[in-house]
C-alpha cells in the first residue's frame, strides 16, 4: 500500500509561482521588457493562494507588450501521482480557462505565439482613438480610449482583465455578477463603459518612421444616469404629448465613475498613475453631460493619488483658493455652531463646478484649510521641526479647523456614535481627528513635493481600504473596485 504523501510538500505559493512578463515583438523574435509577480491570486486559486500537486512549479504568463496577447506556459520538476483518497494536482490551465480569466488564444502552443509575434512586429497601433500625448521625463506616453462596445476594445480588455484580480484586492471583471459562480460575463451595457489605455512609446528598432508601443496600464469608466430633482412643471396643455423615449443615452446627464485602475509594477513610481488619472478627470470635467466624477471603492494608496491630484486641480479655481477659516467667530459652549469658513456659502457651487463628489470634496477642503493654519498649530510629520509657540489666536484657528473636521466625522458616523456613551463618543472623535491630522500632513507634504517635481506623485498600489470612520468613501457598486498595480 502506497504511503500517503505529505500534502504540505506539494503546495506551491501561487503568488510566487506565477510570473507575469511583458515581451516586445519584433521580426527577429521576442525581447523581454519586464517580469513581475502578482499581488493576489485568491480569486483564481482560492483563499489560501496555493497550487497543489507540484514541486518547483513555474507558471509563466507572457503578454506581448503592445497588443497584450497572452500566452500561458507551465513547468515543474515533479508532479504528484496521487494515491486513492488524495486530490489530483491542480490543472492550472483549466482553472484559468474555465474561470474565464484568459481568452482561448492564451493556450496555444508557444511556437504559435512566437511566430505570430514575429509577423506582428511593430506594425501595430492601439485600438480606439488617441486621446492624449504626454511628454514625460523618461519618454513619451499616449493615452488611447474607446467604448467597450467596440470589438477591438472588447478584445484588448478581455486580454488584460486578468490584471484586475491579480493586482486589485476584491477586484472583479466587468460584467461579472458577485452573486453567480458562472464565468459568463454580461456585457449588455458595454456602451456605458469607456476604457483608457496608457502606453509608453518609442521609435521602432526596425523602422525609425514607426512607433513601438509598450502597455503601461489602463482604467475603466462607467456612466450612470444622473437623476436631477426638478420643480414639477405646470399642468400640461392639451397639445402636450408624452415623450417617446428615444433618447441618445450619450446625451443624458450622468454620474461618471472610475471603476478599475491598474498601473503595472515596472511602471510605478514614475508619475504614470497621476498622468492617467488627471487625463481622465480633466476629460470628464470638460464633458457637459457629466455632473459628478466619482471613484469606485478606492484603496488607500489610490486615495493618496486622488487626493493630491484633486487638491492640485481645485487650487486652480480662484473661489477655492479664497476659502479660509473665519477667525472672527466665537464658538459657543452648546447649541448651533455658526458658519466657520469664509466663503463657505460658495462651497456647493465650487463643488458642482469641480464635479467632485461631496465627501471627497469635503476632505480636500479640510486639507486645504489645514495648510493655511499657522505653523505653530499646523500638524506635521517632522518631529524635529522648530515651530514657534502658539498664540491664543493660533489656538483659536486650530480649534475652528478641528471643529470643521469633527462635524463631518460626526455626520458620517452618526448612527455608530449614537450607540455609545457621550464620553466615549468624544474620545472616539478625538482619536479619529488625530488620525486625520496625520493623514493630511502626509498628503500635504507629498503634494508639496509633487509641486516641485512633477513626477513625484505617489502611485496607487493594491492594499487595504481606508477606514470608514476616517473618510466616508464613495458607496460601492457591483461594477468593480478601484485600486491599482
Amino acid at each position: 500500500m502506497a504511503s500517503m504523501p505529505d500534502i504540505e510538500e506539494w503546495l506551491e505559493n501561487a503568488n510566487e509561482a506565477l510570473a507575469v512578463s511583458l515581451v516586445s515583438p519584433s521580426s527577429s523574435g521576442l525581447r523581454s521588457v519586464a517580469t513581475f509577480h502578482p499581488k493576489f491570486t485568491y480569486a483564481i486559486f482560492g483563499d489560501d493562494e496555493k497550487i497543489f500537486g507540484y514541486k518547483d512549479l513555474k507558471v509563466g504568463l507572457r503578454f506581448r507588450a503592445n497588443d497584450m496577447r497572452p500566452h500561458l506556459h507551465t513547468s515543474y520538476s515533479k508532479k504528484l501521482k496521487p494515491p486513492a483518497g488524495v486530490d489530483e494536482p491542480t490543472d492550472v490551465a483549466a482553472v484559468l480557462a474555465e474561470g474565464g480569466h484568459l481568452p482561448k488564444v492564451a493556450f496555444v502552443k508557444g511556437s504559435d505565439f512566437e511566430n505570430s509575434s514575429k509577423q506582428l512586429g511593430d506594425n501595430w497601433t492601439p485600438p480606439g482613438t488617441l486621446h492624449a500625448t504626454i511628454d514625460g521625463t523618461d519618454g513619451r506616453y499616449e493615452i488611447w480610449k474607446g467604448s467597450l462596445a467596440d470589438p477591438a476594445i472588447k478584445q484588448l480588455n478581455s486580454r488584460v482583465q486578468i490584471l484586475v484580480p491579480l493586482f486589485i484586492e476584491g477586484g472583479t471583471y466587468i460584467g461579472q455578477s458577485a452573486d453567480s459562480d458562472s464565468s459568463e460575463l454580461d456585457l449588455s451595457d458595454a456602451d456605458r463603459w469607456t476604457v483608457f489605455f496608457l502606453y509608453k512609446t518609442q521609435t521602432s528598432s526596425e523602422d525609425p518612421e514607426k512607433t513601438s508601443y509598450v502597455f503601461v496600464g489602463y482604467a475603466t469608466v462607467y456612466r450612470f444616469f444622473y437623476f436631477q430633482r426638478h420643480t414639477p412643471p405646470p399642468s400640461p396643455k392639451d397639445s402636450w404629448e408624452l415623450p417617446q423615449g428615444n433618447y441618445d443615452l450619450a446625451e443624458l446627464p450622468c454620474r461618471t465613475r472610475l471603476s478599475q485602475f491598474v498601473i503595472l509594477p515596472p511602471f510605478q513610481g514614475k508619475g504614470n498613475g497621476a498622468r492617467l488619472y488627471k487625463t481622465i478627470f480633466e476629460s470628464y470635467h470638460a464633458h457637459p453631460q457629466t455632473h459628478e466624477f466619482t471613484v469606485e471603492n478606492p484603496s488607500e494608496t489610490f486615495d493618496d493619488l486622488r487626493d493630491i491630484c484633486d487638491l492640485t486641480f481645485l487650487r486652480t479655481i480662484p473661489e477655492f483658493n479664497a476659502l479660509g477659516l473665519d477667525t472672527s467667530v466665537s464658538i459657543p459652549e452648546s447649541g448651533a455652531v455658526p458658519p466657520l469658513v469664509v466663503g463657505g456659502d460658495a462651497l456647493e457651487r465650487i463643488r458642482r463646478k469641480a464635479k467632485i463628489a461631496p465627501r471627497q470634496f469635503a476632505r480636500v477642503v479640510e486639507m486645504h484649510l489645514m495648510s493655511k493654519l499657522p505653523a505653530s498649530v499646523r500638524p506635521t510629520l517632522d518631529l524635529d521641526a522648530l515651530v514657534p509657540a502658539p498664540t491664543k489666536a493660533d489656538k483659536h484657528q486650530e480649534r475652528i479647523w478641528q471643529l470643521i473636521v469633527k462635524q463631518r466625522l460626526y455626520r458620517h458616523n452618526r448612527d455608530v456614535l449614537s450607540q455609545i456613551e457621550p464620553s466615549e463618543r468624544i474620545e472616539k472623535l478625538r482619536e479619529t481627528l488625530t488620525s486625520v491630522e496625520l493623514e493630511y500632513a502626509r498628503l500635504l507634504a507629498a503634494h508639496d513635493r509633487a509641486a516641485k517635481h512633477s513626477t513625484a506623485l505617489p502611485q496607487p498600489q493594491a492594499n487595504g481600504k481606508r477606514k470608514l470612520d476616517e473618510t466616508g468613501g464613495e458607496p460601492p457598486s457591483k461594477k468593480g473596485r478601484t485600486e491599482s498595480a
